[in-house]
């Protein structure tokens, strides 16, 4: 029975992060609309991502330390209701400053996302995690194909705002299911040392331990690897569904079909990356951090060469465009098991939240500064430059991870055993 649940409660997370995302990237398919109503250009659009983003990142490390020390359960379901509050009050905003300040609200729980795979690593051991998180992760394109049909469908004939109210709404009534069905595990339950234990001592914050992880240098590099690792992401999210429009030429049907295709694509590498780096990590601690540095190499080569297919091209461009999704998400799962590889029960929100916030505050400026290359050059070449440039310095990166993880996660097995011996001892 408490196996299924797990599932249960893994299934519930999708949805959330589904729904969720449709709602965060709806923005993307419904810009030109957007624009063309508020008469702004592509820098000004620019900014109402990049704002949201800022605040996100401001509120990681509250999330972070929040479900560290309450209920995560709890806290996953305000996270829901404050998303569809604020979606709301984004539909109904009169003008583009009033857009731009609660767009910039939505911002505050898109940081909630530690509590969820904190929870998870509750439920799941080492072994499995990149796997289910991987599972877990699908739903983040797959929301983002949702939010496009929804957008496609809807805004012609309900207009972007009633879109808004539609997946706000969606959001609070989330948040009541996710308040009642979600239970909340004991802190380190899935770890191996606690197997045989009857039972589980209780974890809460600790700041000491919480220091500590700033003295790990596998978790340095992995920080660092943050910072440039959500450029691409911001960039392809925001812009990329314009780039088609504008600049490839393509029609919303084709735009469509080469959107859908390359996100089922970008959906299955999240699998596919989380199963490879459970797979290398049984036999070497490295293997999740090489599957990385793997995924973003072979993700900036294939982006290259779809970009320079020529315009009218649609079949190479839509096969290039799959293989480059593939490979693009294939480190994503073993960043978040890295995470929890070596980062104690108490604290793996707070690092989580760490990662997340140098995450946004690197890539806040990822749409802002596209169209602002956009003005002077082009979409293309702001996608390009952007994602290519700090995929490479990725991968550099991800070799940090893999040269100390070792150390790092033999730190973390030795905290286990000590604790579980003196729960025994007792």
């Amino acid at each position: 029975m408490k196996s299924k649940y797990r599932w249960f409660v893994v299934l519930m997370f999708f949805f959330f992060m589904l729904l969720h995302q449709a709602d965060r990237l709806l923005i993307g398919p419904l810009t030109t609309p957007i624009m063309e109503e508020f008469g702004i250009n592509e820098a000004q659009m620019g900014l109402v991502s990049s704002f949201a983003i800022l605040v996100a990142a401001i509120m990681y490390p509250v999330w972070g330390y929040l479900y560290d020390r309450y209920a995560r359960a709890k806290l996953i379901a305000l996270a829901s209701f404050i998303w569809g509050s604020t979606t709301w009050l984004n539909a109904i905003a009169p003008n583009y400053t009033t857009f731009l300040v609660t767009r910039s609200s939505t911002g505050i729980d898109d940081s909630s996302y530690p509590g969820i795979y904190s929870l998870l690593a509750d439920y799941f051991g080492p072994n499995i995690r990149g796997k289910v998180y991987g599972l877990l992760q699908t739903a983040m394109p797959l929301g983002y194909m949702l939010g496009m049909i929804l957008a496609m469908i809807l805004r012609d004939t309900l207009g972007w705002r009633k879109v808004f109210i539609l997946t706000g709404s969606l959001g609070v009534l989330l948040a009541i299911v996710l308040f009642a069905g979600l239970k909340e595990p004991p802190r380190g339950k899935a770890e191996p040392e606690m197997a045989d234990l009857a039972e589980i001592p209780s974890f809460r914050f600790d700041l000491k331990v919480a220091l500590s992880l700033f003295r790990r240098k596998s978790l340095l590099f992995l920080f660092a690897q943050g910072f440039f690792g959500v450029f691409p992401w911001q960039v392809i999210t925001f812009w990329f569904f314009r780039f088609l429009e504008t600049e490839r030429g393509f029609s919303t049907g084709e735009t469509t079909s080469v959107m859908m295709v390359a996100i089922l694509a970008l959906s299955a590498g999240y699998f596919v990356g989380g199963s490879i780096g459970d797979f290398f990590f049984k036999r070497d601690r490295r293997g999740r951090a090489l599957t990385g540095a793997t995924g973003v190499l072979l993700g900036a080569i294939l982006l290259t060469i779809t970009l320079s297919i020529p315009s009218g091209q649609l079949v190479p461009f839509m096969i290039f465009m799959c293989l480059t999704g593939l490979t693009m998400s294939i480190a994503a799962p073993n960043v978040q098991a890295t995470i929890h590889d070596v980062a104690e029960p108490e604290v793996r929100s707070t690092a989580q939240a760490t990662l997340s916030f140098i995450e946004n505050i690197g890539s806040a400026v990822a749409p802002a500064l596209a169209g602002y290359i956009a003005v002077r050059s082009s979409l293309g070449n702001a996608i390009l430059t952007i994602c290519v440039s700090t995929w490479l310095l990725c991968a550099f990166l991800f070799l940090g991870v893999a040269r100390y993880i070792r150390q790092d996660a033999e730190h973390l097995r030795r905290v286990m055993q000590e604790r579980a011996a003196a729960v025994a001892s007792e």
